[in-house]
């Protein structure tokens, strides 16, 4: 029979208890379902790191349920300015954050389901889990799911309702995907639609597609009853997702509900606090050059149509270089051309905090209040 298991101490040594006691079983590779109690993101991905660095899986596979509050998650390799409006975030109470995992970036919020795959390297497969989730889907619900070329879940054969990534290590690997339930899908294209921000990276690009939710093609359908549906074929399925029959769910060790804390898995906080840290998010970041050029108004500069350009060179996050090119007559006593304002800028966050570095630079240039916010103005929309 199927357990809900609410117990504590889940940790290091429970799920060596897990693997002991099932390594005699000659049906199908033991498998848990763990269910996540957090909804924070560091916490849950530090969560689904403990257990792809400190679980055997070559006896014993787990399928990892979670969702978060309205969240941002860039891939490894991306560049998050790249990939969202990083100054509404705080506005819009949407956190960043940078996974393990490669890929491109996603909108996560509690409309939104997180499944994560946890396996031997061996025992990896990402076509075997996508087609557990889509026999879920058509077997709960009637909905029929394809998997593409890029190995996303799609309805209808256009309307992409999964991202799916992974990371490949010795001796475990991972596959985690998401599926969107209910998900505000206005917030989602309004943060993850960035505009044309001048940036020249070698970063991952993420690839934009059409989506929708779930419940718009099955009403009733939300997060809770996936997490069902998709465990119990978990659970069903062999290794190559072969489906074993219902009886098959009451042979496995059936759905356990996990609270990543040091008191369940020692360690784990840690983990959480340095994917939090502005070094793991933005820190991270392959270097970049960014080149915006920006309208100047007529009564700051004598030239009709004028622009002023902002290029900055940033390294692990920071401003590693920065020059104002202003057209004629802007700066008094520079009637055009290169304005050097890297006094005192090198090594400072590529954000907000080096906008009054900037504003202070440039009031040594020319005294006017007005183009000294004007430029101050232009620094925040490139940093932003």
């Amino acid at each position: 029979m199927t357990f809900w298991n609410q117990g504590k101490a889940l940790g290091r040594w429970a799920l060596r208890a897990f693997s002991s006691a099932t390594r005699s079983s000659r049906s199908a590779t033991p498998k848990t379902v763990f269910i996540s109690q957090s909804d924070d993101i560091f916490a849950n991905l530090a969560l689904e790191d403990w257990l792809y660095r400190h679980h055997d899986f070559s006896q014993h596979r787990i399928l990892l349920l979670w969702r978060n509050g309205p969240a941002v998650v860039v891939g490894r390799h991306q560049n998050p300015w790249k990939e969202t409006h990083v100054g509404a975030l705080h506005d819009k109470q949407v956190v960043l954050a940078r996974r393990n995992s490669g890929g491109g970036a996603v909108y996560h919020d509690q409309g939104n389901l997180n499944l994560s795959f946890l396996t031997s390297r061996e025992g990896y497969n990402r076509r075997t889990n996508l087609t557990v989730v889509a026999n879920a889907l058509r077997r709960e619900f009637g909905l029929e799911a394809t998997v593409n070329d890029r190995d996303d879940l799609v309805l209808n054969g256009n309307y992409k309702i999964s991202g799916t990534a992974a990371k490949l290590g010795r001796p475990n690997a991972y596959h985690h995907c998401t599926l969107l339930a209910d998900v505000d899908l206005d917030n989602m294209k309004g943060i993850l639609n960035s505009d044309d921000c001048g940036i020249e990276t070698k970063a991952t690009d993420s690839v934009r597609s059409p989506v929708a939710n779930l419940s718009s093609m099955h009403p009733g359908l939300n997060v809770a009853s996936l997490m069902g549906a998709v465990g119990r074929e978990f659970l069903r399925s062999d290794d190559r997702g072969v489906d074993l029959g219902k009886s098959a769910i009451s042979r496995q060790l059936g759905f356990t509900l996990v609270n990543p804390t040091d008191d369940w898995f020692p360690g784990l906080e840690k983990s959480r606090a340095e994917l939090a840290s502005w070094g793991w998010r933005f820190g991270k970041t392959p270097d970049f050059t960014v080149r915006r050029e920006f309208a100047v108004p007529r009564e700051m500069c004598v030239t009709e149509g004028a622009k002023l350009q902002v290029q900055m060179r940033v390294v692990k996050g920071r401003v590693a270089s920065m020059s104002v090119t202003v057209p004629p007559g802007f700066v008094s006593n520079a009637p055009e051309g290169e304005v050097a304002v890297l006094s005192g800028l090198e090594g400072q966050k590529f954000s907000e905090e080096a906008v009054g570095l900037v504003e202070a630079a440039f009031a040594k240039k020319d005294k006017s209040d007005k183009k000294k916010r004007f430029v101050a103005e232009c620094v925040r929309r490139v940093v932003q």
